[in-house]
């Protein structure tokens, strides 16, 4: 009865003697709002209905105004007891700690995250006050909490053996972690520069700047990267969550190939990425509430983005989008339960970071597995390439051995008809030379038309088709068709025909302004053209100033005007395969044919049936 009059009705922790003890004090602290100009006598003096029970939905919220907290303490033993106070928060910005014994101030220590380490009681990550209990004492702690931050308060009461034991434990954690994180980093760092791998450079900028991001937020950094500058501990939080989600795009946006897969994600991706480098430069000028508030928000936005995003590839087949997602999957789970603690949407028996740091560690193993996997398949790739390009090598080698030796023979026979038929020998290879050069043009032209014939063509096309593997640029095909040509030679006869044929192919060379783009007369009334390093938008653009040219020429036999037009189909993309560029020609043919059931006179591109 005199005890609770003392506190004014306030609910007693009787604590005994055991040694290996730890209480956690969240049920029996109380809270009072600061009121302005507001001392630790007059808050003393407030009458047990100003003080109300401290729940986690009043205080485990960012940003929320200062406020007081107490708590009593009774020993009942009849020994010394030795005791820790600890409040495992290390981002609260100040705390004024008033230390009470039998309505006495005996003790004031403040502390903080906007001081200099050096002024905590006991030097750790979190904040810790000892102190003693006599037998038989009461011992009253008043709190005043400022904090921009979260207000967590995980008080807790420790025996020295438990809480030695406990400093251990969580040590030797925290410092597996991170020092698992900085080897990664560092290796993937080395590898990065070694190899110059944009792949790599993004994933060791993800993990180091994680590393340290975590090293940040479990107070380490604090400790021994800057101690003395204070403003640093609130600072690198919000430089250093948007430095994370810079880096975790860029390399979601490599690992994933979406430049080769799917460009509308690449595009999200660089102005996700943009966006995260400009919340890096803005929000410490910010609220430091608000900014936290955007980098929580803006944290589960992109962990969702970038789920959806490998999903996506995941269903379409990609090997390594199936990993990615796995491990993006823990992450996911661990950055959301975490971003609705600290948001106070949801409560946990556990700490706020707890579930991040499990699906952090959980993402970045396997994020390391799929960058060795893409780095194995980029080296077999390079060695078939190199493979490929050693027999390329030894077959030249061999070509050229057995021409020097024709040429060496030749030469032996020539020198012994020079010595008898010198001029009749010079007139005779003028004469074979020019034939030559007139059956190399006629292997090659089609006599009709003057434009390339079908055997040009395919060799042309076998030759773009391993340019454009070779550079990764795309090309395109366009099959063309005189639209009704059969009814040409019916109406006005086949020298008709064969104009038109003439004139359509003079134009398709006059609208080909490139060197490198090739017209070849197909067979019949087709005619092919070859586009190298051409989109398919550019393609498209070339068929219809094609289509509409053709249709406005004036056709005139024997005074009459022939209708001509024609229809075309379109095909491009990257060759990746030997047999891709024929599967090219294959597609413009189908997209030809569906130009001519379209009703004719059309562009028509290529599109893969249902």
């Amino acid at each position: 009865m005199l005890f609770s009059t003392g506190v004014r009705a306030e609910t007693i922790l009787a604590i005994g003697g055991e040694e290996e003890s730890v209480l956690e004090l969240s049920s029996w602290l109380y809270y009072s709002p600061v009121n302005e100009g507001e001392d630790i006598e007059q808050v003393r003096r407030l009458s047990s209905t100003q003080w109300h029970r401290l729940t986690p939905e009043y205080n485990n919220r960012i940003g929320i105004d200062p406020f007081w907290v107490k708590f009593s303490v009774y020993n009942y033993e009849e020994e010394e007891l030795n005791r820790i106070l600890s409040l495992a928060n290390p981002h609260i910005d100040r705390i004024e700690l008033y230390h009470v014994i039998q309505n006495k101030i005996i003790d004031k220590v403040v502390m903080g995250d906007s001081l200099p380490f050096s002024q905590r009681p006991l030097i750790n990550n979190i904040f810790l006050y000892p102190f003693e209990l006599e037998p038989e004492e009461l011992h009253t702690f008043y709190l005043k909490i400022e904090t921009e931050g979260s207000a967590s308060l995980p008080l807790s009461l420790w025996s020295q053996n438990s809480f030695a034991k406990n400093i251990e434990a969580t040590s030797l954690t925290h410092g597996f972690q991170l020092g698992a994180l900085t080897a990664i980093g560092l290796f993937s760092l080395f590898i990065a520069i070694t190899s110059r791998s944009f792949s790599y450079s993004y994933y060791s900028g993800y993990v180091l700047s994680v590393t340290l991001l975590v090293a940040t937020l479990h107070g380490f950094a604090f400790r021994f990267i800057w101690p003395t500058w204070p403003a640093f501990q609130q600072l690198m939080v919000l430089l250093l969550i948007p430095l994370t989600m810079f880096f975790a795009l860029l390399f979601t946006e490599k690992v994933l190939q979406l430049k080769y897969h799917n460009v509308r994600m690449l595009r999200i991706c660089r102005y996700g990425a943009t966006y995260a480098l400009l919340l890096t430069l803005t929000t410490p000028f910010l609220n430091y509430a608000l900014a936290l508030y955007i980098n929580i928000i803006s944290v589960l936005f992109f962990t969702v983005l970038l789920m959806g995003i490998a999903v996506i590839q995941a269903f379409k087949g990609h090997k390594l989008a199936k990993l990615y997602t796995l491990a993006w999957g823990g992450m996911l789970a661990g950055s959301f339960v975490t971003g609705l603690m600290y948001l106070g949407f949801i409560e946990l028996p556990i700490k706020h970071l707890t579930p991040v740091m499990l699906g952090l560690m959980f993402e970045i193993l396997f994020m390391a597995a799929v960058l060795a996997i893409r780095y194995n398949d980029e080296r077999k790739a390079k060695l078939r390439i190199q493979q490929e390009a050693l027999l390329q090598a030894q077959r030249i080698r061999q070509t050229r051995e057995e021409s020097l030796l024709i040429e060496a023979d030749s030469n032996e026979k020539l020198e012994r008809m020079v010595q008898e038929r010198t001029l009749e020998l010079e007139i005779a290879l003028r004469e074979l030379n020019e034939a030559n050069q007139k059956l190399t043009e006629q292997a090659t032209i089609d006599s009709l038309t003057g434009v390339r014939n079908r055997a040009a063509f395919d060799k042309r096309l076998l030759a773009e088709g391993r340019l454009s593997r070779r550079q990764q640029t795309p090309m395109a095909i366009l099959m063309l068709d005189i639209d009704r040509f059969k009814s040409i030679n019916d109406n006005y006869g086949h020298l008709a025909g064969d104009q038109t044929l003439r004139l359509i192919a003079q134009t398709l060379k006059e609208n080909l302004k490139r060197p490198a783009d090739l017209v070849s007369r197909f067979g019949g009334e087709e005619f092919a053209i070859i586009l190298p390093n051409t989109a398919e938008e550019g393609a498209v653009l070339v068929a219809e100033l094609i289509r509409k040219t053709v249709a406005e020429l004036p056709i005139l036999w024997e005074n009459k005007t022939i209708p001509l037009t024609i229809s075309i189909g379109v095909s491009a993309e990257i060759i990746n395969t030997e047999n891709q560029p024929n599967n090219l020609l294959e597609q413009a043919d189908k997209a030809l044919y569906r130009a001519k059931n379209n009703g004719r006179n059309c562009v028509m591109v290529y599109t893969p049936e249902p």
